[in-house]
């Protein structure tokens, strides 16, 4: 993977089950080796779920003085992965992956991701490794709109949100994210494909987010298709990655104090 760098610190996975009001979520989460407590980042995952590439970018995170929580977003229907996924998703396989993930997604209402949010949050609360102060939420894919949904549910907890190629952040629903950032008091960045938003869409959540007071920065990555994060993907593009962890990496320095 074409990242950031070398990571400034060794890590260490642990494989978690998260207590939530409709069961139990399995997890696991990245953070430096060894004593010390580091803020917290819930990290949400594409709409393909938890696999390596997923790992990987966790244990870049944590290598930087986080612990990086990554639940499985769609635990109701069992252990991940639910689906088996090709080694690489390319243009053929793609359209096979998103008819079997659709249905879990349009399963997966707001009122699920927010007491998946609140049971989330409360578990990063709970641990020993995880100091004490605000956390961040980010998500890639449709995992931006759970990070936002989080952070407008959450205002007192968590102090950044990072999207990157997200999903549908302005629909017509009555619930639709960008009509729920008036609680918000994170710092927002979101990462664009060129084609994620029309310049309608972009300019009425940027209204949204201004009139919220929210410190926001919405960027099209030049260059870039959806999913351009995710490199077992025909749609990464490794300047849209080392973009990504030139945005998010800062956005976290200055909005989460580090133990």
């Amino acid at each position: 993977m074409d990242n950031s760098g070398e990571r400034r610190l060794a890590t260490t996975t642990t494989t978690l089950t998260i207590p939530t009001p409709d069961g139990r979520a399995d997890a696991f989460a990245v953070h430096p080796e060894g004593a010390g407590r580091h803020p917290g980042v819930l990290l949400h995952t594409d709409a393909f779920g938890p696999r390596p590439v997923i790992r990987e970018l966790a244990r870049e995170l944590a290598g930087h003085g986080y612990y990086v929580l990554v639940p499985h977003l769609y635990y109701r229907h069992g252990p991940a992965p639910v689906i088996e996924l090709p080694d690489h998703i390319g243009e053929k396989e793609r359209p096979d992956v998103i008819a079997r993930v659709m249905p879990l997604i349009d399963e997966h209402t707001p009122d699920r991701v927010l007491r998946d949010a609140d049971a989330f949050l409360a578990f990063l609360a709970s641990r020993p490794e995880v100091a004490d102060g605000p956390v961040g939420a980010v998500g890639y894919c449709w995992g931006a709109v759970l990070a936002m949904r989080t952070a407008a549910a959450h205002p007192g907890r968590v102090a950044a949100v990072a999207g990157f190629h997200p999903g549908a952040l302005v629909t017509d629903a009555p619930d639709s994210p960008h009509r729920l950032v008036s609680t918000l008091t994170a710092e927002v960045h979101l990462g664009l494909a060129e084609g994620d938003m029309t310049p309608e869409a972009r300019d009425e959540l940027d209204r949204a987010l201004d009139a919220a007071g929210a410190l926001h920065t919405i960027e099209v990555y030049p260059g870039t298709v959806h999913g351009f994060t995710m490199a077992d993907t025909g749609a990464f593009a490794p300047s849209g990655l080392r973009r990504h962890w030139d945005r998010l990496l800062p956005l976290l320095d200055r909005t989460l104090a580090h133990g």
